[in-house]
């Protein structure tokens, strides 16, 4: 398991602390790197963190490599996980956004998904439980619903209201279009088990990769730098569970820590006071909820890849 020490917020939760300290897990530093690659991120120094990732032990053969990044600040670093894969992946994503805006820049944690669409060996990818707002005029605020349309990215909320688009996308697995509306099927209305049993069975690879940013989880499972969604950390334990059991799991990456972020960078600055909710919301009672999960996770990753 691979520690990415980039802004604290690992190290000191006790069930992290005890894979370290016995070595059922490995920190790389990348503390100095850090605050450069939140939200977003030059190409250089993406670079920087690809060179320094490759440092990183060379991973047991057949066993699926299990990365915890930190905050969700830093999704983007999910293609350099992908980069080296050698047959066709799915990616099956778990998160409150759907990290698809074709307006951000190219290394940026909204934008992600679409970086990750061009790589050769991904043939899918699946977004499970978004509620946030980027589902309200996707066209305008630069939503991917082209790939949508190819059926290259699949998306399935969690719970949103049907939205508002201009011309004809057509249905796809996530939603069906009535006039200038789609409307979605929302997962909190599926019986959970069914809908992963027949999302397993249309998933067009035999091996796939998890990211999860835990703001897909809803607040009573994890504490965020970004508005949470509403999934619970028993659906999100089952569908693991279902997919490892289907599937060949390659690799499986998780964020969403909470860190504070005292970014230098003025546009950064904005950019977190402007799209983030204030961090005074959460308690230290409230922060001991992503240790808790983190814990659950962890133990069904040792359990599953043993």
């Amino acid at each position: 398991m691979n520690i990415l020490d980039l802004d604290h917020s690992l190290t000191a939760q006790a069930p992290i602390a005890q894979r370290l300290a016995d070595g059922r897990a490995t920190r790389l530093d990348l503390l100095a790197l850090g605050p450069k690659l939140r939200l977003w991120s030059t190409e250089r120094n993406y670079q920087r963190f690809v060179k320094q990732l490759q440092q990183r032990p060379n991973p047991r053969a057949n066993t699926p490599e299990i990365f915890f990044v930190g905050s969700g600040d830093y999704h983007h670093l999910t293609p350099a996980l992908l980069a080296d894969l050698s047959e066709p992946v799915t990616l099956i994503h778990f998160d409150n956004h759907p990290d698809w805006v074709r307006f951000a820049p190219r290394r940026h944690c909204g934008s992600w998904v679409n970086r990750a669409l061009k790589l050769p060996n991904i043939k899918r990818i699946v977004t499970l439980g978004p509620c946030s707002d980027d589902l309200e005029n996707p066209q305008f605020k630069g939503g991917n619903l082209g790939a949508v349309q190819r059926g290259d990215l699949q998306l399935f909320p969690w719970q949103h209201a049907p939205t508002k688009v201009w011309g004809r996308i057509g249905d796809a697995a996530g939603h069906e279009q009535r006039e200038n509306l789609l409307h979605w099927r929302n997962l909190a209305d599926q019986d959970w088990p069914t809908f992963i049993e027949q999302l397993i069975q249309g998933l067009p690879t035999d091996a796939i990769w998890i990211t999860i940013d835990k703001d897909v989880l809803a607040s009573e499972d994890a504490a965020t730098n970004w508005d949470q969604g509403g999934m619970r950390l028993s659906h999100l334990l089952h569908a693991i569970r279902a997919l490892a059991a289907s599937k060949r799991v390659l690799g499986i990456d998780v964020c969403g820590e909470f860190a504070k972020a005292p970014h230098s960078n003025v546009l950064k600055r904005w950019e977190a006071k402007s799209d983030q909710p204030p961090p005074e919301r959460w308690s230290d009672t409230d922060l001991l909820r992503n240790s808790t999960t983190n814990d659950a996770l962890i133990a069904l990753f040792e359990e599953l890849f043993p």
